[in-house]
């Protein structure tokens, strides 16, 4: 039967969206700012691309995931077509490809470099190389992602010039030009003891980790130092740097730094949508039923049950009766260190928030309550599958 498309059904939010065939599988993976509008376009334009006339016509449902803003569209569907590798996605596929981290490698003289994400499970990774430009040997302190290269490249030559940092892959035996142009501090020849170049790299580390500010009102007292020194290259080359970082990107939830896996549940009257968070990354939505009607003991039984057999390292859960309690059972079934958690503030709550709203879409429950006055807006350009 052919896919019959209802505007209605699909929220006016940001987001991706999953096309899947009558077989389930995924096929297209795609984003939005508004994704009413994005989907309309497939089925309510003249399409003269083959290619989007298949693809149309293979589509058997289509499932979406509601997220804050732009930017998490953007990361979200650049992970999910990672993992999911969708015949018609054509770019993105590649684990080098899409948006980017930088990292400070684990090397006795460390240096920052770009990474990109692997983003298989720890199952798929056994007995199995990594990706290019994946960290191997301990886990290296990352920062990102950087949805613009434009960005990202403009904080690396910050960081590489401000604190001085090699940028060799190998180090040489003696010190090359970018000491003499004082880009580098000569480590290589003992211009600079170990000992204080790996205190300037940690310097560094902790400056892109900052959420104050501090990175861009540290290049400014540099711009300064350059003006009066009459460096006024140098001063101008950071002033441009200056101007790229002030367009900072959205803040984003999709994609963080973790090293655990947890689960996000949200309970409703009926249901309980969970999140799947792998490492850091939103995976993935599913709506589950539970046993509503049992009361305020409703969501400690589903945890009971639902992961008697196996569980994440971490439960974020909207409400339980108990939590001390339910943890307790849990670890006692086997599963050592496993934390539930009930936030109230917080990015733990901002995951709970983001389930709630993909609840409402996907049941309809408070949907009244919770809904915001509609607007107007333009329909989204048609679609191009070239991501």
């Amino acid at each position: 039967m052919a896919f019959v498309f209802k505007a209605q059904d699909y929220p006016e939010q940001p987001g991706c969206y999953l096309m899947r065939n009558n077989d389930g599988e995924i096929i297209y993976i795609g984003k939005a700012k508004q994704l009413r509008n994005r989907l309309r376009s497939y089925f309510q334009t003249r399409h003269t691309s083959k290619r989007l006339l298949q693809l149309v016509s293979e589509i058997a449902s289509i499932e979406v995931m509601i997220v804050n803003n732009e930017s998490e569209s953007l990361i979200l569907e650049n992970n999910l077509i990672k993992i999911h590798k969708p015949v018609y996605n054509r770019a993105l596929k590649k684990d080098n490809s899409g948006y980017a981290y930088l990292q400070m490698t684990d090397e006795p003289l460390p240096r920052i470099d770009v990474l990109y994400r692997d983003r298989r499970t720890p199952e798929e990774r056994k007995g199995k190389s990594p990706p290019a430009g994946a960290p191997s040997g301990d886990q290296p302190h990352r920062f990102g992602p950087y949805y613009s290269s434009r960005f990202r490249n403009a904080v690396l030559a910050f960081i590489t010039d401000h604190y001085r940092l090699r940028s060799c892959v190998s180090l040489p035996k003696r010190a090359c030009l970018l000491y003499h142009i004082h880009r580098c501090s000569g480590v290589c020849e003992g211009h600079i003891s170990p000992e204080a170049y790996r205190e300037t790299a940690r310097e560094a580390a902790q400056l892109l980790t900052s959420r104050d500010g501090r990175l861009i009102e540290t290049m400014r007292a540099k711009m300064d130092e350059y003006a009066e020194r009459m460096e006024y290259e140098r001063a101008g080359n950071m002033l441009s740097h200056i101007r790229v970082l002030e367009r900072l990107p959205e803040r984003q939830i999709v994609d963080r730094e973790l090293d655990t896996v947890q689960e996000v549940l949200y309970f409703g009257r009926r249901d309980v949508l969970i999140a799947r968070v792998q490492e850091g990354m939103l995976r993935s939505f599913a709506l589950h039923p539970y046993a509503g009607s049992l009361g305020e003991s409703g969501p400690d039984q589903f945890l009971l049950s639902h992961y008697r057999d196996q569980a994440p390292d971490e439960l974020i859960v909207s409400r339980v009766q108990d939590a001390a309690a339910v943890q307790s059972a849990l670890r006692r079934a086997g599963r050592k260190g496993l934390r539930v958690t009930v936030p109230r503030r917080g990015l733990k709550a901002e995951l709970l928030r983001l389930c709630r709203h993909n609840y409402v879409h996907r049941t309809g429950e408070d949907a009244v309550e919770s809904a915001s006055p509609a607007t107007a807006a333009k329909p989204e350009a048609s679609p191009q599958l070239g991501s």
